[in-house]
C-alpha cells in the first residue's frame, strides 16, 4: 500500500485552501480569483467537511468568531456586494450549506439536478410527483409569475408568511436553491433588520445556464467536480465525497475509477494518522 505523509498533505491543503500569508485572500477580486482557482468553495468552513473556504482564506484557520467586528467578517461585506454582479454562483448547494460556484463550473452542477430544460414546467413535474412540497411549489411559481421578490414579500405573496408557515418557508428556499431552482440575487433593506435577501429563477438570472449544460452528461459532471475537489483538498475517502455531494456510493466509485484510469489518482493509500484507504492525487505521491 502506498503512504502518504500527514505533513505532505497539510502543506498541499495550506496552499490550495489560501492558509498561508502570501497566499491570503485580501480583496472582492482575489476573492473572484480564489473560486475560480478552486471551482467551488464554501463561504464559511462548515463542520466535518473538509473544503476550502472564503473565511480561512481571508481570515486564516480559525473558527469563525461571533465578534460582529471581526476583521474576517468583511467576506459577508463582498459576499453581498457581488450578489448581483454575476461574477459567481452563490446559493445554498453542497449540503445545503452557502456555496460559492466558478459561473465555469456551475453547469457541471446544473447537470446534476431535475431541471430539464422547461423552468416553467419541470417544477409541476417533480411536484405532481411528490418531490417537490406544496410550500416549494408556491415559492416557485410567485417567483416565475413576480419576478425577482425581497423575502419578506415572498413570504407574503406566497401566502406563507403565518408564523406556523415560517419553518416550511425556510425549508422551500433550501431546496430550492440546492436543486439550482432559485438564489439570492440582492440585498434589500426589507424587513425589520433592513436586511433581507432577495430571490429569483435560477434561469432568468443566468439566462445561457440551460444552454450552457445541454451536452454534459451526469458522469461527465461528476468526474469533473469529483477530479475538483480531490485538487483542492488533495486525499479523500470515499465516503468523504459522498457526504459532500450526496450522491451514492456507486457513482461516487466510477468517477473515482475513471480518474484513476486516466492517471489523475492513486487509490488504496494510506495517510499518516489517518484509518482506511485514502484516494490521493498521482502529484502528491
Amino acid at each position: 500500500m502506498s503512504y502518504l505523509p500527514i505533513e505532505h498533505l497539510k502543506a498541499y491543503r495550506a496552499q490550495t485552501f489560501r492558509l498561508t500569508a502570501e497566499r491570503r485572500v485580501k480583496n472582492p477580486e482575489e476573492a473572484i480569483a480564489f473560486a475560480n482557482e478552486r471551482g467551488f468553495i464554501y463561504f464559511w468552513p462548515i463542520s466535518g467537511i473538509t473544503l476550502p473556504n472564503l473565511w480561512a482564506a481571508v481570515a486564516g484557520d480559525r473558527p469563525v468568531a461571533d465578534a460582529h467586528d471581526d476583521p474576517g467578517h468583511v467576506t459577508w461585506g463582498w459576499k453581498d456586494s457581488l450578489l448581483d454582479k454575476r461574477v459567481w454562483y452563490y446559493a445554498k448547494v453542497l449540503r445545503k450549506r452557502a456555496t460559492i460556484i466558478s459561473l465555469d463550473i456551475a453547469p457541471y452542477f446544473y447537470a446534476l439536478t431535475e431541471n430539464y430544460g422547461s423552468p416553467e414546467e419541470d417544477y409541476l413535474t417533480l411536484y405532481e410527483q411528490g418531490r417537490l412540497t406544496q410550500e416549494a411549489r408556491a415559492v416557485y411559481e410567485t417567483l416565475l409569475d413576480k419576478g425577482a421578490l425581497d423575502t419578506i414579500t415572498l413570504k407574503r405573496e406566497a401566502r406563507l408568511s403565518s408564523p406556523e408557515s415560517a419553518a416550511r418557508f425556510e425549508r422551500a428556499l433550501t431546496d430550492l436553491q440546492t436543486d439550482f431552482k432559485i438564489l439570492p440575487v440582492r440585498v434589500t433593506e426589507a424587513g425589520a433588520w433592513h436586511y433581507s435577501y432577495a430571490y429569483d429563477l435560477v434561469t432568468r438570472h443566468y439566462p445561457d445556464l440551460i444552454d450552457r449544460t445541454r451536452f454534459i452528461g451526469e458522469r461527465e459532471a461528476r468526474q469533473k467536480l469529483t477530479e475538483l475537489c480531490l485538487r483542492s483538498v488533495g486525499a479523500a475517502q470515499e465516503r468523504d465525497l459522498t457526504r459532500l455531494f450526496g450522491w451514492k456510493p456507486v457513482e461516487v466509485n466510477l468517477a473515482l475509477q475513471r480518474l484513476i484510469e486516466m492517471c489523475m489518482i492513486r487509490g488504496g493509500v494510506e495517510v499518516e494518522t489517518e484509518r482506511g484507504e485514502w484516494y490521493v492525487l498521482s502529484e502528491l505521491m
